[in-house]
């Protein structure tokens, strides 16, 4: 049987994967597993819930919080808010647990429930698996005084703003900014804050109506921001995704700046204020390899993980960095957040602008984007590519090729039955022709 979790959470079609009846059950075994510290010592378990603007989330919101109270839990219901917000607000109430209802980028259909333990960190394999397990144990089943009471989180969304607020090294007046919400979770709270922070702010992607999350606009579809961007004549464009832990840019001029390149500006601000610790960066093997050598042009050192947030925050907490994240926006400060905050990283990159007094197109010149082609080869046994000698013999014919002034790269799915090949190369040509080729053997030797 497949495992219930996967890399975020749990997640899928609402109605059909995500139902009611999964929702309630898995909210009564979190609550068995995640209370128990608090249930041992004779204290009321009490869990933060918070979810995105899509329709779906109402319900599943509801029976999460039915299932949490039914369990004995109490349950502060904050309502629209990003992931990041959950997790911040879950440490902030100090509560035992938190709950976040989302799909993050993923179409309005889809939705997901992700779980954060006691102080906002999401939980590791060996707690989800415990998660899993107790959902065909009995749920608890208090009586009288000890079911859970539903309670709105009044003051949820003014303390996540105000942290986000205490995070800023300095304001970003004089600053024209185009903001697209993605039409979710940060419609209201994200145009505030950095209208707060001192930018003149342009909103777009804001209207959510439970449908159009993620619709053609934030973080996986840049065209209207660029647009806007133009249009306004704005120093530059924030973009989230539905949950908004993520932040993609685009300049003055409407170029786009990933993670990748956001990471580059921070890491270098942070080292010359002190703020990096170890003077070192953490991201995924997928990061562009311009970043790592701008990061030794900058001696920064820079530690690779396995693709997903996930895992550069298991590097992070491990070796107590306080940078890390991926190409497509998840951006981890460790000091102000325990996952990727996508408004966080928005303002910092907006006060690392306003502080230096250049614009954001200067300021990603600080690393060379090498062309990256990534090719998806779909039904192919994914479990035989290590073992394929020929396609690791051309591999290395690839890698002797471009001999340092580009990368191979090649990754089973986690989720499907197919192999992503990446190739980075000095031009586009190269980096394309390199992975047709390879792709194409991979079609050859490991069709299923």
């Amino acid at each position: 049987m497949a495992r219930l979790f996967g890399t975020d959470g749990v997640r899928g079609t609402a109605n059909k994967v995500i139902t009611v009846e999964l929702a309630l059950s898995l909210a009564q075994a979190a609550a068995r597993v995640l209370g128990e510290s608090s249930r041992q010592a004779g204290v009321r378990p009490k869990a933060v819930i918070a979810r995105d603007p899509r329709i779906s989330g109402e319900f599943i919101a509801a029976a999460v919080s039915a299932g949490l109270a039914s369990a004995g839990v109490d349950v502060f219901d904050a309502g629209v808010l990003p992931t990041p917000a959950a997790a911040y607000l879950t440490a902030d109430l100090d509560a035992d647990f938190g709950v976040m209802i989302s799909a993050s980028h993923n179409p309005a259909a889809d939705n997901g429930i992700k779980f954060f333990a006691r102080g906002g960190h999401k939980l590791p394999d060996s707690t989800e698996d415990r998660i899993e397990a107790a959902m065909a144990e009995a749920p608890l089943a208090p009586v009288g005084g000890e079911v859970g009471r539903v309670t709105r989180f009044a003051d949820a969304e003014d303390r996540y703003a105000l942290h986000l607020l205490s995070a800023l090294p300095n304001r970003l007046d004089g600053l024209k900014v185009v903001i697209d919400c993605a039409n979710g979770a940060a419609s209201a709270v994200s145009p505030q804050l950095f209208a707060d922070a001192g930018a003149k702010v342009i909103v777009i992607g804001a209207d959510p109506d439970g449908l159009n999350i993620n619709l053609g606009s934030g973080s996986t579809h840049l065209t209207a921001l660029q647009a806007a961007v133009l249009e306004h004549g704005a120093d530059a464009g924030i973009a989230h995704d539905g949950d908004a832990d993520r932040c993609l840019a685009v300049d003055h001029t409407g170029a786009v700046v990933d993670g990748d390149q956001i990471m580059a500006i921070l890491a270098v601000a942070m080292k010359q204020s002190g703020e990096l610790a170890r003077n070192t960066l953490v991201a995924t093997v997928m990061s562009n390899l311009g970043l790592r050598i701008a990061m030794a042009e900058n001696d920064i050192e820079m530690i690779e993980t396995k693709v997903g947030d996930r895992y550069v925050l298991d590097a992070i907490r491990e070796g107590g960095y306080t940078l890390g994240g991926e190409q497509s926006g998840h951006v981890i400060f460790t000091r102000w957040a325990t996952t990727g905050d996508g408004i966080l990283t928005g303002l910092k990159l907006m006060a690392e602008v306003a502080r230096q007094g250049k614009p954001l197109a200067e300021l990603t010149k600080v690393m060379r984007v090498y062309p990256q082609v990534l090719v998806n080869v779909p039904g192919v046994d994914k479990n035989r590519v290590d073992g394929d000698a020929e396609i690791q013999a051309l591999v290395a014919a690839a890698e002797a090729e471009l001999a340092g002034s580009g990368r191979v790269l090649l990754r089973p799915s986690g989720t499907e039955s197919l192999v992503r090949v990446m190739v980075e190369a000095a031009d586009q040509g190269t980096a394309q022709s390199w992975a047709d080729r390879i792709a194409h053997l991979v079609t050859k030797n490991l069709a299923i």
